[in-house]
């Protein structure tokens, strides 16, 4: 008895979510933590930066690794900080310049429109390919469901332009997250880092006190190390909130262009649609 193979039905179709592209942050800040120690450590307490080599007697003057080592425990966490913002800044520059794609996006847009007015949906696809950015991912989905969509003569024209409008929200939600992973670090350590600086100066702040108020005459050693440990925890913190700022709105603005790119040219497709079919 001949027996019979049955054929697996096919699979439907569905989006494909892109894999989250970025470091990971549960590996790479306990990395940057031993880093930010052994810079302290090694680099700015090197014993070459003070004065007969000895960390009792101060950095020699204007040596300002000597100078930065007397800003005290704090420092190693605002390195860590530093190395954070710049660390993830650079992953984040790089994700984002390779998610816009090749050549303008203007263009890419004015190319697309054009050619879906023309109703040439596979030279828009193949441009698509061209692009090869997160705009060019999500107009490429919306068009492969307008293809489908086009031959469909079950369902009615709003429902085609509702199950259109879903397929392109579908897909920039599978997008946008390969853009903001990590941002969020970024924009907690332009608050945090100023919070830890200013817990370094309160230290300092509390030791150069602590040398005013011992009887008799004050100790000079101790008033300058505690000011000038209040200082640097200050600057260090400071510069590092600043710079995270610089880059979170910098990287949110760029996310925002594209998209705005993507909400654009979605509702183009939808037009198109709408008035070709």
């Amino acid at each position: 008895m001949e027996k019979k193979t049955s054929t697996p039905a096919p699979a439907k179709a569905a989006a494909t979510q892109k894999t989250s592209a970025g470091l990971n942050p549960l590996f790479v800040i306990p990395i940057l933590f031993a880093a930010g120690i052994a810079a302290y450590v090694f680099i700015c307490g090197d014993s070459s930066h003070f004065v007969d080599g000895d960390h009792a007697k101060g950095p020699i003057g204007g040596d300002y690794f000597g100078i930065v080592y007397e800003g005290g425990n704090i420092v190693p966490i605002l390195f860590t900080c530093f190395l954070i913002v710049l660390v993830f800044s650079l992953e984040r520059f790089f994700i984002i310049s390779k998610a816009t794609g090749t050549g303008s996006i203007d263009e890419f847009v004015r190319k697309v429109k054009a050619m879906l007015d023309r109703n040439e949906v596979d030279g828009a696809i193949k441009e698509c390919d061209k692009q090869k950015g997160s705009v060019g991912n999500v107009v490429k989905t919306a068009l492969g469901k307008y293809k489908l969509l086009a031959s469909d003569a079950e369902l009615t024209k709003e429902q085609k332009l509702a199950a259109l409008q879903k397929e392109v929200e579908e897909a920039t939600t599978l997008e946008l997250p390969m853009l903001e992973k990590n941002l969020t670090i970024i924009a907690t350590l332009a608050t945090v880092s100023t919070l830890v600086a200013l817990l370094g100066t309160v230290l300092g702040m509390i030791r150069a006190f602590a040398a005013m108020g011992t009887t008799g005459s004050p100790d000079t050693a101790a008033l300058a190390t505690g000011i000038s440990e209040a200082l640097v925890n200050t600057a260090l913190g400071i510069g590092t909130a600043a710079i995270a700022t610089i880059m979170y709105s910098y990287f949110s603005s760029r996310i925002d262009e594209l998209t705005y790119k993507i909400d654009e040219i979605g509702l183009s497709i939808q037009q198109n649609f709408s008035a070709h079919h």
